[in-house]
């Protein structure tokens, strides 16, 4: 399975380290799923965990490895096809790289833009909630 998980998932995994992003992300470390990214997300990814009000809520060696374990992911791409259907246009990449490589699903917490969209194509787009029963994977809410 191809998942794209949004750099908000990722941030998101690293400053709440129970949540359900942060267990997304140890299922993706434990190969339950191939993760998808790109040159682009990479970029992305460096400069948001660099923001003040965002470098303050992590740990710094935490980002850096997240950051290596992307860049060494199976699938890394440096191409991606021009899409313009996201009304952020800032995650129109998202799409594309789901796109690119046929992506099962893309995994967001953008509510208003990326996730009403539902459906690229033939990727699913949801919450990592939703990613985590599809993965069949219960999730302690207590």
């Amino acid at each position: 399975m191809r998942v794209v998980l949004d750099t908000n998932i990722l941030v998101s995994a690293l400053i709440s380290r129970s949540g359900p992003t942060d267990r997304l992300y140890s299922e993706w470390k434990d190969h339950r799923y191939d993760q998808v990214t790109s040159i682009e997300q990479l970029e992305e990814f460096r400069r948001v965990t660099r923001y003040p009000r965002v470098k303050n809520l992590l740990d710094p060696g935490a980002a850096g490895t997240m950051y290596n374990q992307l860049r060494s992911s199976e699938i890394v791409l440096d191409k991606l096809p021009a899409i313009t259907r996201s009304q952020d246009p800032a995650d129109n990449f998202l799409l594309a790289m789901a796109e690119a490589t046929s992506a099962d699903y893309i995994v967001t917490g953008d509510k208003r833009d990326i996730l009403s969209l539902k459906r690229h194509g033939t990727t699913r787009i949801v919450n990592a909630k939703d990613m985590l029963g599809a993965l069949r994977i219960e999730i302690d809410e207590s």
